[in-house]
């Protein structure tokens, strides 16, 4: 289980195995911003209805609880993709993509989600970090398999060394899919679909959690911890796209390497 941190009125959740000295991380409830309903209350969402202003005051207060300035915050146009970018500097959102890496000091990385999953990746020996949003559609075209690739090409990491979390998102039993989604999980699971569908008198439910856990098994990583923190159990804490019918905001990850 994941632990919670409260800072002020904000309050957020960090991965218990992730215990590397100088790295940062968090992923934030919607608890402790200004954005009235139903953006309530620390919407990081900048397209889904709520004023800029908000939004602005909110990231302020987040960035408030990091230890990192906002001038190094790197964050991309998320598009439901496999695609992975190599982070160097601050960017704001010009590139499109859903993973983050980088082993530069001072840098925070931050996406947005409301029933995704956060993937949060830390290398603590070579002081690498990554992190990943994966829908239905980025998991099943292997986001976060390619974000272990990524970072062991470009950086030279042994998965073996990785500590990776899976974050709350909408948990297998809200998540009810159609015959197009279940076939394409019978494709990309062959033989192991039926760790990730699960058949139910209201129809077929797939398991975001396992099949991020699967791809990321197969990439050679082993010390998974995996929140089971369901984001439609729980809309007092979380954004859910789905049980609030679209009418929401959007909560953040972060992660970052402190500067010595």
């Amino acid at each position: 289980m994941m632990k919670a941190v409260n800072a002020g009125k904000i309050c957020y959740y960090q991965f218990k195995s992730f215990q590397a000295p100088g790295i940062f991380h968090g992923i934030f409830t919607r608890k402790g911003g200004v954005s009235p309903k139903p953006w309530q209350s620390l919407n990081l969402g900048g397209t889904v209805g709520d004023s800029s202003e908000n939004v602005r005051e909110n990231l302020q207060r987040l960035m408030g609880t990091t230890g990192f300035s906002e001038e190094k915050l790197v964050q991309v146009r998320q598009v439901h993709s496999a695609k992975v970018i190599r982070a160097d500097m601050p960017v704001d959102a010009k590139e499109q993509g859903d993973a983050m890496t980088t082993d530069k000091t001072g840098l925070l990385l931050l996406m947005r989600f409301a029933d995704c999953v956060p993937i949060l990746f830390v290398d603590p020996q070579k002081r690498v970090i990554a992190i990943a949003h994966a829908g239905w559609k980025g998991t099943l075209k292997g986001i976060a398999f390619a974000v272990v690739e990524k970072m062991r090409a470009e950086f030279d990491v042994d998965a073996g060394n990785l500590f990776v979390g899976i974050g709350p998102s909408i948990g297998p039993d809200h998540y009810q899919v159609g015959s197009d989604v279940i076939r394409k999980t019978e494709q990309v699971f062959p033989g192991k679909s039926d760790q990730v569908l699960r058949e139910g008198p209201d129809g077929v439910k797939l398991d975001l959690w396992k099949a991020n856990e699967l791809h990321l098994r197969r990439a050679g990583v082993e010390r998974i911890e995996i929140a089971g923190l369901c984001t439609g159990c729980d809309i007092d804490q979380w954004y859910s796209h789905r049980e609030e019918k679209g009418s929401t905001g959007r909560f953040a990850a972060v992660i970052g390497i402190h500067e010595d």
